[in-house]
C-alpha cells in the first residue's frame, strides 16, 4: 500500500477507538449494569438502528460476501428473505416483554419461566456459538494484511483484539455504539465508492448494460429460486422458513443483538430500530452482492489470476511444481483473453437482435468456461499436491484482490478501513454481550447477594477481557475455513434453532417443566450435530428443524418431567 493508504487506514481505525471512549466517558452517568450493559437506556431508534446493523454486518460481509457472488452468484441474498417478518414478530412479542421485565440479558426471562438450568443451558449454548462466531469475525480482518504484508496471521489478530477490548471495556454497550456509528459511516463510504469504481474500471467499449447481459449470461443474477430442495443451500423456501427461524433466533434470544436494542429509551424506540434493519438488510446485502457480480464481470475482461490467494501460490516457489503452475497460468490466461473476445461478441449480438450468433457464440463460451474450470481444478490439486493442508477454496480473497490492485491511492486505505471498522464493530457487540451474559447469567447467580453494582461492572470488565483472549485464541484456527460468510451462518445454525426452541416453549408450552425443555435442547443438539455430519441437508434448514425440535421433544418427555406451579408462569 501506499503511505497515503496507511494514513488513511491508521487515521480512521485511531478516531473510532479513541473518540469511542472519550464519548462514552463524557456520556457516562454511573457505575450501574444497567448504564455499563444497555448505556442506560437512553438509545434513539436510530443509535439502535445502526448498532443492529453494524452487528450483524462484519467484516465477514464485505470480504466474503463480494466473492460468494462471483463463484456462485446472488442467490445468497435468499438466506435473508425471513428478515423482515422475523423484525415484525420480534417487535409484536419479544420487545415489549424484554422491557415489561425489565432483564438486562435475554436469559433472565428463561429463569422466571421454567428454572435455574434452563436458563443456563441456553445462556451456555449462547456463549458456545457465538465466541467461535466471533473468532470467524477476527479472523476475516486478518487475511488483509497477510496478503499485503505477509505477516503473521496470529499477530494482526492479536492487535485487532487487543483495539477492540480497549474500548469495549472502557465504555461498555455506549463505547461499542459510538464507536459503531463511526464504523458505519466508514463502511457506506468504502462500499458506495468501491461499488462505483468496479463499474468506472470496465473497459471503455463495455456499457453498464453490457456488464448487466454478461452477468445474467453467467448465471450470477439467480436472486430467487422456487425449487423446493433440502440440500440446496440457498432457495426461496430455505430462505423465507428457514431463514425465519435463523432471523427470530439471532434477534431474539442472541443477547449480542438483544442487547442492542434493549438499550432502546422505549419500546417505541426500539421497535423502530428492528423495524429500519428489517427494511435496509435486504437491500444492504443485495448490493455488496451486485458489487461481487460486477466484479465477475470485470474479470471477464481482464484476465483474473488463476488462483487468487497468493499466498498459497507462493508455497510453490523452488518445487517440482512451480513450472507445471506457471504453464496452467499461461494457458489460463489465454483461455481467459479468448472469453473476453467471444464476450464482445455475445454484447454485440444482443446489441444487433443476431439471435443465432448469440446462440453459437452461448455455445463457445460454455466450452471456453468447463476449460478456465478445469485448469483451475488442475491448479487445486497441485498445490494439494505440494501441501496436504493447503487452503484450495480462493473465495475470500476475490474482493481484498480486486481492491488492492485496481483502486486509486488513498481509496486502499479507505477500503481496508472498511474491512477492520466491519470487523471490530461485529466483534466488541460480541464480547460486550458475552462479557455481560457470563456475569449476569452465570456468575452472579453463583454469588447471589454478594456483589454490589460497582463491583459487578468491573467483573464484567475483567469478562471483557477475558473473552477477549478467547476469542483471539479460537481465532488462530479459523484459517483452513472455506467461504467466510457461509461458516459463520453454519455455526449460528447448529445452535440458534435449539436456543429459539427453548424460547418458544416458554411461551407457548404452558404445561410443560424447564427439566422436559432442558432434556428436549440436549437431544436436539446432538440431533443437529448428526444431521451436519451425515447429511448434506443444507445449513438454514437446521434453525426450523432444531426449534421444531425442540417443542416435540419436550411434549414427548414431558410426562416423565411433570412441571411444577412455578413452571407455569406467564411470561
Amino acid at each position: 500500500m501506499h503511505l497515503l493508504d496507511w494514513l488513511i487506514l491508521a487515521s480512521a481505525l485511531s478516531f473510532v477507538v479513541l473518540w469511542s471512549i472519550r464519548k462514552s466517558r463524557l456520556a457516562s452517568k454511573g457505575s450501574t449494569m444497567h448504564d455499563f450493559v444497555l448505556s442506560g437506556r437512553e438509545a434513539k431508534w436510530y443509535t439502535v438502528a445502526i448498532s443492529v446493523m453494524a452487528t450483524q454486518a462484519s467484516a465477514i460481509t464485505f470480504i466474503s460476501l463480494p466473492g460468494q457472488a462471483y463463484v456462485d452468484g446472488m442467490r445468497f441474498v435468499q438466506s435473508y428473505l425471513g428478515l423482515p417478518l422475523a423484525m415484525v414478530i420480534l417487535c409484536i412479542v419479544a420487545i415489549p416483554m424484554y422491557h415489561r421485565l425489565n432483564v438486562l440479558t435475554a436469559y433472565e426471562f428463561l429463569e422466571k419461566r421454567f428454572d435455574l438450568k434452563t436458563r443456563t443451558l441456553a445462556a451456555s449454548l449462547f456463549l458456545l456459538q457465538r465466541s467461535l462466531a466471533a473468532a470467524i469475525s477476527i479472523y476475516a480482518p486478518s487475511i488483509v494484511l497477510s496478503i499485503i504484508m505477509g505477516w503473521n496471521v496470529s499477530y494482526v489478530i492479536f492487535v485487532i483484539g487487543i483495539l477492540v477490548v480497549l474500548y469495549t471495556t472502557s465504555g461498555g454497550t455506549r463505547a461499542v455504539s459510538w464507536a459503531q456509528s463511526y464504523q458505519m459511516a466508514i463502511i457506506t463510504l468504502g462500499m458506495v465508492s468501491v461499488g462505483f469504481f468496479v463499474v468506472y474500471s470496465l473497459p471503455q467499449d463495455v456499457s453498464f448494460s453490457d456488464a448487466l447481459s454478461v452477468a445474467a449470461l453467467s448465471g450470477k443474477f439467480n436472486t430467487i429460486d422456487f425449487t423446493f430442495d433440502l440440500n440446496n443451500k440457498y432457495t426461496f423456501w430455505s430462505g423465507l422458513l428457514g431463514g425465519l427461524f435463523l432471523q427470530l433466533s439471532y434477534f431474539g434470544t442472541d443477547q449480542s443483538q438483544v442487547q442492542r436494542y434493549l438499550s432502546g429509551e422505549s419500546v417505541t424506540q426500539s421497535r423502530l430500530g428492528l423495524l429500519f434493519n428489517g427494511m435496509m438488510k435486504i437491500p444492504m446485502q443485495f448490493g455488496i452482492l451486485f458489487i461481487g457480480a460486477m466484479m465477475f464481470v470485470f474479470y471477464q475482461f481482464t484476465a483474473p489470476p488463476l488462483f487468487f490467494n497468493q499466498s498459497e501460490v507462493a508455497k510453490l516457489r523452488g518445487t517440482p511444481y512451480e513450472a507445471e503452475y506457471k504453464r496452467l497460468s499461461e494457458d489460463f490466461e489465454k483461455a481467459a483473453n479468448v472469453r473476453s473476445v467471444r464476450l464482445r461478441a455475445y454484447t454485440t449480438a444482443v446489441k444487433t437482435g443476431d439471435n443465432a450468433s448469440k446462440q453459437a457464440v452461448t455455445q463457445e463460451l460454455t466450452t471456453n468456461e468447463q476449460e478456465l474450470k478445469s485448469l483451475k481444478k488442475e491448479a487445486q490439486v497441485l498445490l494439494k499436491k505440494n501441501d496436504a493442508k493447503a487452503a484450495t477454496n480462493d473465495t475470500n480473497y476475490i474482493f481484498l484482490t480486486w481492491i488492492i490492485n485496481h483502486l486509486p491511492t488513498g481509496l486502499v486505505g479507505l477500503l481496508i478501513a472498511v474491512v477492520f471498522s466491519a470487523s471490530m464493530s461485529s466483534a466488541s457487540s460480541e464480547i460486550n454481550a458475552l462479557a455481560s451474559t457470563s456475569v449476569i447469567d452465570l456468575y452472579k447467580r453463583l454469588f447471589q447477594g454478594a456483589l454490589t453494582e460497582a463491583r459487578s461492572v468491573w467483573v464484567t470488565r475483567f469478562a471483557t477481557v477475558m473473552w477477549g483472549a478467547i476469542i483471539v485464541g479460537f481465532a488462530q484456527f479459523m484459517g483452513s475455513i472455506g467461504s467466510l460468510i457461509e461458516a459463520v451462518n453454519t455455526v449460528g445454525s447448529l445452535f440458534y434453532g435449539a436456543i429459539l426452541g427453548i424460547f418458544m416453549a416458554a411461551f407457548f408450552l404452558k404445561n410443560t417443566s424447564g427439566t422436559a425443555v432442558f432434556t428436549a435442547a440436549l437431544l436436539t443438539e446432538a440431533i443437529i450435530f448428526a444431521l451436519n455430519t451425515w447429511t448434506s441437508i443444507g445449513f438454514l434448514w437446521y434453525n426450523l428443524i432444531g426449534c421444531v425440535l425442540v417443542l416435540v421433544l419436550a411434549l414427548a418427555v414431558s410426562p416423565l418431567f411433570p412441571p411444577t406451579p412455578q413452571n407455569n408462569k406467564a411470561p
